[in-house]
């Protein structure tokens, strides 16, 4: 699975002209789908007022704040309707669970409560899968284009790597699927794992976090 993603070629885009290109192809037309699949455990989401409050530490009012969000996420999946596109995203997710993914997670939460599909899977659960190599944290539109989310040393976002060949597409969303069909339901897994957590203590920037 994933097996021909480390020899793909593709071209570096910057931050910006990533998310003008994805924007370009996403309200184009003919896309259909879109595939999420996040691996990392840190990052920084700087400029994100709940991840803001996270990393300084205020727990209550990071939760807040993502709560705060739920008729702008609710207009995107409105949106992703309007443009026929369907949203999947799949979350790895290892244990201990980090700070980020604590935090993350409840945002997630408010996401799926205004219709985004998200599920989850453990990443003991898909050992064998990345004995060699980790899965690729990616963006799939439809049979289009296909981006590796890149990040700096330090969890910031720093743009992508373009995919655009067929085959490599094609073999990428068929390791989604599969993943995705094995993955827990978001509120079973959240229920059981994250609910029950204190709030996370130490969770500053220092840690490193996603942006």
């Amino acid at each position: 699975m994933f097996d021909s993603f480390p020899d793909g070629v593709s071209d570096r885009l910057d931050r910006p002209t990533y998310h003008a290109d994805l924007g370009r192809i996403y309200t184009g037309g003919g896309v259909g789908f879109l595939n999420k699949l996040e691996r990392g455990q840190h990052f920084q989401e700087r400029g994100f007022a709940s991840w803001e409050a996270f990393a300084a530490g205020d727990w209550e009012e990071a939760l807040t704040l993502a709560a705060e969000r739920r008729e702008e996420y609710a207009q995107e999946v409105r949106r992703a309707s309007d443009l026929g596109i369907a949203h999947r995203r799949l979350r790895v997710v290892e244990f201990p669970v980090t700070p980020y993914v604590q935090w993350e997670l409840c945002v997630l939460r408010v996401r799926v409560d205004v219709g985004d599909a998200i599920r989850v899977v453990d990443a003991r659960d898909i050992a064998g899968i990345e004995r060699n190599h980790l899965v690729p944290e990616v963006v799939i539109l439809g049979d289009v284009v296909l981006y590796e989310v890149v990040y700096d040393e330090d969890g910031n976002a720093a743009g992508a790597n373009r995919y655009t060949d067929s085959s490599l597409i094609r073999e990428t969303n068929a390791g989604f699927d599969a993943l995705y069909e094995q993955g827990e339901g978001f509120h079973d897994f959240f229920d059981r794992e994250i609910a029950p957590l204190a709030p996370p203590r130490g969770a500053g920037t220092s840690t490193g976090f996603r942006g």
